[in-house]
């Protein structure tokens, strides 16, 4: 199966996270971070960040 990409707008609506908070996540290895899609693009994982959300659910309950 082919790997999805998502640029920083769609993982922002998708998890609900700042940009802000998005970074300070990744700067603490809490998420995920983004993959050279393009010499100056770039995007992360769908699956890597369907996997953070799961995390986080699972923490929360």
């Amino acid at each position: 199966m082919l790997e999805k990409y998502l640029r920083k707008k769609s993982v922002l609506e998708h998890t609900g996270l700042s940009q802000s908070l998005l970074y300070e996540l990744m700067a603490r290895g809490e998420f995920p971070r983004p993959v050279k899609i393009g010499k100056r693009a770039v995007a992360w994982r769908e699956s890597q960040v369907a996997e953070w959300q799961a995390r986080r659910s699972n923490d929360a309950a």
